[in-house]
């Protein structure tokens, strides 16, 4: 998920003033030939197994480095982006903390404290595989929104991004992240769009049945979304991404067959699939409403599904909505069809 980034700033000197803004600091700054621009940090990035990049607005000098968990650091490599060598390689998709204190020549410091995963390079094949939109309770009890996905290869899924564009939403979220878990072709994993008591647990180890819900497998890895808010909405946009922002599959929703999409972000985020390769319409253009898999119909027991016997086209001919009570999460998708 979406990691929160600190950042301390200051532009120090002769005099002792401490600002990156202008006035009396931009104004000496100047006076001595240097700049009253702020020093901004930039990004961050696990390059490779065993290299970070951190960048920043011009070339610095790093005075203190730190990681959490700690790790040892072989070569530092100094200016406007940053490569820092670990000694070792790091588990794919661990979650690490980095402390750094950069300087440049102006003598402007910037202390960052941030989050990161380490680089995972053996990220499966992986697709969205069934999508139930909608949330139930009842007797029986409750039932979450969920999404399903299916191993096209080995692998690990440390720090595959999960994201979700509801039409409510007009900004890309990244609702999920995950950490490493080993998976094996074939295999399924859950990911629950609603928690609702400590029984609802994420299956990182060996024991797929740890987790209780109506919606958990006891043969597929199960995942949940902490709180009980409402992510997922019959017009969305469903995606999965690596590291380096590459689509790695993606569905398209509509309620409606239109021919316009009535939000902007839901035209922008089509035109970014079909420029990645990810999504398009049966005439190979960009996706427009009734180009997308049309949901009217789906219920908790009425889900989207993929049709498991075909080649994956990027197009909605490759799903089709559920008849009723057919909701198969962590199991071969149900051939049976509401239509």
């Amino acid at each position: 998920m979406k990691k929160i980034i600190y950042v301390f700033c200051a532009a120090c000197l002769a005099l002792g003033s401490c600002s990156t803004g202008e006035g009396a600091a931009g104004a000496a700054a100047r006076l001595f030939g240097g700049s009253s621009e702020a020093l901004l940090f930039l990004n961050c990035r696990a390059a490779s197994e065993d290299e970070v990049q951190f960048e920043f607005s011009r070339p610095v000098k790093i005075k203190s480095l730190s990681f959490e968990p700690n790790i040892t650091v072989v070569l530092i490599e100094e200016g406007s982006t940053v490569k820092v060598r670990l000694n070792e390689v790091q588990q794919p998709g661990k979650e690490i903390t980095a402390d750094i204190l950069a300087e440049d020549p102006d003598r402007n410091t910037i202390n960052v404290l941030i989050q990161f995963r380490a680089r995972n390079n053996r990220m499966p094949e992986i697709v969205i595989n069934e999508i139930c939109t909608e949330y139930s309770n009842s007797a029986a009890g409750k039932k979450e929104e969920f999404i399903e996905f299916k191993m096209k290869s080995d692998g690990n899924l440390g720090a595959i991004r999960m994201v979700i564009m509801g039409n409510t939403d007009a900004t890309k979220k990244t609702v999920y992240e995950f950490s490493s878990a080993e998976v094996k072709k074939d295999e399924y994993a859950i990911l629950h769009l609603r928690t609702f008591d400590q029984s609802n647990k994420d299956e990182y180890g060996d024991n797929l049945d740890e987790s209780k819900g109506l919606n958990a497998s006891p043969t597929a890895r199960d995942f949940w979304m902490p709180g009980e808010t409402k992510l997922l909405h019959k017009t969305a946009a469903i995606y999965v991404l690596d590291q380096d922002d590459r689509v790695i599959d993606a569905v398209m929703l509509s309620e409606n067959a239109d021919n316009w999409w009535t939000k902007d972000y839901f035209a922008e985020t089509a035109e970014f699939l079909f420029k990645q390769g990810a999504w398009k319409s049966a005439d190979g253009k960009i996706c427009g409403p009734k180009d997308a898999v049309i949901s009217a119909g789906t219920t908790n027991t009425r889900t989207v599904c993929r049709d498991e016997t075909v080649e994956d086209s990027g197009m909605a001919k490759d799903w089709y909505v559920t008849a009723k009570s057919s909701a198969t999460p962590g199991k071969l998708n149900n051939p049976k069809r509401l239509n």
